[in-house]
């Protein structure tokens, strides 16, 4: 998700329209929601500076508002994060395991995006029960989609 469709999730989230956002942030009471529209579309991209003021309004965290790194234990758990609103995620502790749970009754969980995570399952068994090799299993994965797949 990026930057602008961030801002906009959260800002609703806070109930609080473009206008009001926008001037709270120091946009004068003309340009308020035009700017913030801007941001929101991607037509402008947020300073740093901007981006500080907007999660303080907003009482969130600069790193819940960015395109998250997911070089980065941050970046990756805020990645998480905003894939649990827009895909409805869960995470699940058993024992000594976390485990990201897609449910596919959940609205937000495509049955495609399922499908998906389904087929990356039974390949991660097979790679664990021995019926394909490591190479196999990289072969799959950095060529995924298949031809076939996309044609469906």
């Amino acid at each position: 998700m990026a930057i602008g469709e961030r801002i906009h999730f959260i800002r609703n989230l806070r109930n609080m329209t473009q206008k009001e956002l926008g001037k709270a942030v120091g946009f004068s009471e003309n340009t308020a929601d035009v700017r913030m529209a801007q941001y929101e579309t991607g037509s402008r991209t947020p300073k740093e500076a901007l981006v500080q003021s907007l999660s303080d309004v907003l009482d969130v965290s600069p790193l819940a508002l960015k395109v998250p790194d997911i070089d980065s234990y941050l970046g990756l758990i805020h990645t998480l994060f905003a894939m649990e609103d827009v895909y409805g995620i869960e995470a699940e502790q058993h024992g000594i395991k976390v485990h990201i749970v897609f449910d596919s009754s959940e609205q937000k969980t495509s049955f495609a995006l399922f499908s998906m995570l389904s087929e990356w399952a039974t390949k991660t068994e097979m790679l664990r029960n021995g019926e394909i090799s490591k190479e196999e299993y990289d072969q799959w994965r950095y060529n995924y989609p298949s031809d076939e797949v996309i044609r469906n």
